[in-house]
């Protein structure tokens, strides 16, 4: 696996590793984090679509942290952004930026689908 491939795509690897310890353990948890999005990002839409904001924030909040814990930077700021939004039931921010949060995400996540040859 190319690692040129995330860091050209603006992945901080070295974060990543900080908190994994190495190569193996961060690239599990690339895996476990293309299978959480599986579910996850339909469920961000969907609780978007329903005005759900205590349930937006909590699937907001988990793409945060595993975004932080695996140096995807520009995702986890988002995510961040529409965590505190969400839960201070900000509606306006989140509908303004969602499409943001969303692209970066998918994104991401073909970033990641092309590091691990999926």
């Amino acid at each position: 696996m190319d690692t040129n491939i995330l860091t050209s795509n603006g992945v901080n690897i070295e974060k990543g590793l900080e908190l994994l310890g190495d190569m193996d353990m961060y690239n599990d948890t690339l895996r476990d984090f293309l299978t959480e999005c599986e579910t996850r990002i339909p469920n961000i839409v969907n609780y978007y679509n329903n005005n759900d904001m205590p349930n937006y924030a909590i699937l907001v909040h988990a793409l945060k942290s595993d975004s932080k814990y695996l140096g995807f930077d520009h995702l986890a700021e988002l995510s961040y952004n529409h965590e505190m939004a969400s839960k201070g039931n900000d509606v306006n921010y989140v509908r303004d930026n969602i499409n943001e949060l969303l692209v970066e995400a998918n994104r991401i996540i073909g970033v990641v689908k092309a590091y691990l040859g999926m």
